[in-house]
This record gives C-alpha cells, sequence and structure tokens, in this order.
C-alpha cells in the first residue's frame, strides 16, 4: 500500500509541466491518471489554485464547474490539465470534443468525490476544474478595436472591492459589446482580482475571453488612454462643486468614439481627483430618494445605453438592437 502511494506522487513528477510552461508533450490527452492521494502534486496546485485563490508557481489559475471549464477550453487560453471526479465524469461526454482536439494536449486527470470536495471552491462541487493561463495582454490589445466594433469600448475598474461585482461588470460589459477591460486602484481601494475563483464564476468566463490589463497604476493609464486618443467617463457618485465639468446622463454621451467608463468603489466611487481628471463626468438620473444604484447595476444601465448607440450605428435606419 505504502509503494503503490509513493509510485502516484512519483508518476505525476514525469507528467507535470515545469514552472511556467503546460505538460504538453507528457502524456497524450485521452490517458488519464488517478490521483488517490491528497498529497499528489496535481491535486496541490488545483488546492491552490481553487481553494487558496492564487496563481500556481507557472501562472495558472483554477476554474470550476462544466461550464466554465468549457469557456476556458474555447477561449483560446494555455490550459495545464483538467480533473474530473466520480461524480464530474458525467460532464466528460459535453466536454470531450473540445479536450480530445488535435491541439489540445494536455493530462486530463480523475480523483475521489472527497478529495475533489477538499481542494474545490464551491459548496456542492460540479466534479470537473481546470488550470487555466489568462492571456497576457499589452495596452495595445486593450484599446484594440476588433473588426465587429466601430471604436473600443472599454472599461475601467478602479477600486472595485467585491469580486461578485468585478464578475458582474466584466460579464455585463463582455454582453454589450466592450473590447477590453482593466482593474487598478484608487486612492487606498485595490480592485478584486478578475481571476479569483469567485470573480470568474461571477463573469461567467467573460473574463477569459475579454482583452483585460489586471493592476495597473491608474495615473499611468490614464495617461495612455489620452494618448492614445481614448474618451474618459467617470462614472460620478459626488455632487458636482463650482468649477467642476456637468454631469452626463448615460443618453447624452456618443458611445460610436473611443470611450472608456471608469467605475469605482462600491460604497465611495472614484476619488474626486479622478473624476476631475476624466473628460467628462456621467450620472444615472434617478428617482428621487435614490442616491445611487450598485456599481454593477449602474455600469449594466450605461453599456446597455452604449450597446444600443453602437448598434443603431452599425445598422442605420434600422430600430437599435441588444443581442
Amino acid at each position: 500500500m505504502e509503494l503503490a502511494r509513493i509510485v502516484e506522487n512519483l508518476l505525476p513528477s514525469t507528467v507535470m509541466a515545469t514552472p511556467g510552461k503546460t505538460a504538453r508533450d507528457a502524456r497524450p490527452a485521452n490517458e488519464a491518471a488517478r490521483l488517490t492521494s491528497r498529497d499528489n502534486r496535481w491535486l496541490k496546485e488545483f488546492r491552490m489554485a481553487l481553494r487558496g485563490g492564487l496563481p500556481t508557481e507557472g501562472g495558472f489559475i483554477g476554474v470550476e464547474g462544466a461550464r466554465l471549464v468549457e469557456e476556458a477550453l474555447r477561449s483560446g487560453c494555455r490550459i495545464q490539465a483538467v480533473l474530473f471526479s466520480e461524480f464530474g465524469e458525467r460532464h466528460h461526454q459535453r466536454l470531450s470534443s473540445l479536450i480530445d482536439r488535435p491541439e489540445m494536449a494536455f493530462p486530463v486527470l480523475r480523483t475521489t468525490d472527497r478529495l475533489f470536495e477538499g481542494l474545490a471552491d464551491t459548496e456542492r462541487p460540479q466534479g470537473v476544474a481546470a488550470l487555466v493561463h489568462p492571456r497576457e495582454n499589452s495596452f495595445d490589445d486593450f484599446v484594440r478595436a476588433p473588426l465587429f466594433a466601430c471604436a473600443p469600448l472599454l472599461v475601467v475598474l478602479a477600486g472595485v472591492q467585491d469580486p461578485g461585482n468585478v464578475g458582474t461588470i466584466l460579464r455585463t460589459a463582455a454582453a454589450f459589446g466592450a473590447t477590453g477591460a482593466a482593474t487598478a486602484a484608487s486612492g487606498i481601494s485595490g480592485t478584486a482580482n478578475p481571476f479569483s475563483p469567485k470573480a470568474l464564476r461571477a463573469s461567467a468566463g467573460a473574463a477569459l475571453h475579454l482583452p483585460i490589463l489586471a493592476g495597473m497604476s491608474l495615473s499611468i493609464l490614464l495617461a495612455q488612454l489620452k494618448v492614445a486618443g481614448v474618451r474618459t467617463l467617470a462614472a460620478s457618485v459626488h455632487e458636482p462643486r463650482e468649477g467642476d465639468q456637468p454631469l452626463l446622463a448615460p443618453w447624452q454621451v456618443d458611445w460610436c468614439q473611443p470611450v472608456a467608463l471608469l467605475v469605482g468603489n462600491e460604497g465611495s466611487g472614484l476619488t474626486e481627483e479622478v473624476e476631475r481628471s476624466a473628460d467628462a463626468r456621467i450620472r444615472i438620473p434617478m428617482a428621487s430618494g435614490i442616491e445611487s444604484l450598485n456599481a454593477a447595476a449602474a455600469a449594466a444601465v450605461v453599456f446597455y445605453e452604449a450597446a444600443r448607440q453602437r448598434n443603431a450605428a452599425a445598422a442605420p435606419g434600422l430600430p437599435a438592437k441588444i443581442t
């Protein structure tokens, strides 16, 4: 029994990639290794990425659940390994067409339900997870508009601390045609990691598809946006002071030009310094007695208007259609 356990722990060391590299040539993709020791090196990697919420030494993050793993496999991101539990085997057929593609050469691993529950980040795990390396994007990637878009439509999260809000904003922005996203600190408030397990679940995988600049200095980012000719709009929660720019409603903005929407902290919003440095300040008109919307809800309203304008411009003379 002890010898079998030692052999199992040694086996993944021949399969496992060296730090920063995938295990592409180590084992055929359709050959499964069964892992039954909690101390197995692969399970430690998954535990760190999922339950710990930290990237592995090679920069891989954990995604959990059939839908998120499917999005990861479709995203074009590098995959280090896919792991199924006994219960999770029911999802294998759904994912097999993606896993078995010739270019997707990575280990497909199996473990027990008990061990999978010990590394999962969810209370009722679906029994399937993957280690994924998010794309590394440059500023040029971030501001480049794809062929289907009339201009860059960007969102900058500055001090959004709740990972659920970060993921929801990214999902909403992507749904309404945003072409890139960035996260930065604002004042003393940092922004939650868009690739943490909770943020990834809230984004429904959108964070794996959008070009994202994570953890950039806000002052440097705003300066680069200005040089690139991208208009910055600050989502404001502050009453204007004398000399401040007037507040614009979302429908008073031309969203068919290069635009970046700045979204601030859930409680305090953007700092006044950031608001004043933006090209314009924007606020959603609301009924009296309602002070503000949740950051994610406000972003949804604004991006809906952006999508309405951009779709109308793409098909003049036809009713605007949100898809």
